[in-house]
């Protein structure tokens, strides 16, 4: 009987063993699938070296996530796809460096604003005919797909239009002499000039549509919309947003 009984023991501590750890991955955080296009520096890109996913974007995702007691996983995704990509389901929020405005705000719903941006344009160091937007009419501009950078260029008059996959095609493009001017967000365009364009390329004219950036979720999806405005709310009054922002762009926000 006690051979017996110490078999039935030993089956019971591997039962309740096993319920526990059934128990433990019920308890894990919850992911958080983050679509962003990962080649706009500083907001969303792959670190050279640790091959992982870092910036403005996924530190603030991150920071929000914690809040809400999720885990953050970054899904690299063209961004002329994340719309699509949040409309079916392959991801729960954009973090992108995503433009708010009227059209797409009939396909998705964005958190508060977060930043601040504008749009500006890059030339070759050595051009000295383009000085500002007028002057971009009839001339060859690079743009990233899908951007509101893009959709401004369009409107130039007369001018060749040139739409990549990423900012850093753009800019290599007007450094093989495809491009005389990208037109892209000013901080993405300061920051390619900072890390690698700075003898070749350079900054010229006024920023131009004064811009902000926001999170967005399906349009159904109002309860996440809502924890993600309150968890915005909370990291900027708890520090963590001046943080990260200084982090990326030197300074603390406005």
């Amino acid at each position: 009987m006690t051979k017996r009984w110490m078999v039935y023991a030993s089956l019971l501590l591997v039962l309740t063993l096993g319920l526990m750890g059934c128990g433990g991955n019920q308890q894990s955080a919850k992911v958080l699938k983050v679509g962003a296009e990962a080649t706009f520096a500083p907001f969303e890109f792959q670190d050279e070296k640790t091959k992982e996913y870092v910036g403005f974007d996924v530190d603030i995702m991150k920071a929000i996530g914690k809040q809400m007691g999720m885990e953050v996983q970054i899904v690299n995704t063209g961004f002329d796809g994340l719309i699509p990509a949040l409309e079916g389901s392959q991801i729960d929020v954009i973090a992108s460096a995503m433009t708010i405005t009227d059209e797409r705000a009939k396909k998705v719903n964005f958190s508060k604003p977060y930043y601040k941006s504008g749009l500006s344009m890059v030339v070759k160091a050595d051009n000295t005919t383009i000085k500002d937007f007028k002057d971009l009419e009839g001339k060859r501009i690079a743009v990233q797909i899908g951007t509101t950078g893009a959709e401004a260029a369009k409107k130039i008059k007369d001018a060749q239009v040139r739409e990549y996959n990423s900012a850093s095609e753009a800019f290599l493009e007007l450094k093989a002499g495809g491009a005389d001017a990208v037109v892209n967000d000013l901080p993405v365009n300061e920051y390619y000039l900072a890390k690698a364009g700075s003898k070749e390329a350079k900054l010229v004219g006024d920023v131009l549509d004064a811009e902000e950036y926001g999170i967005a979720v399906a349009k159904k999806n109002t309860e996440l919309a809502g924890k993600i405005n309150k968890a915005l709310d909370e990291i900027r009054q708890n520090g963590e947003y001046a943080k990260i922002y200084e982090k990326w762009f030197g300074k603390k926000p406005q």
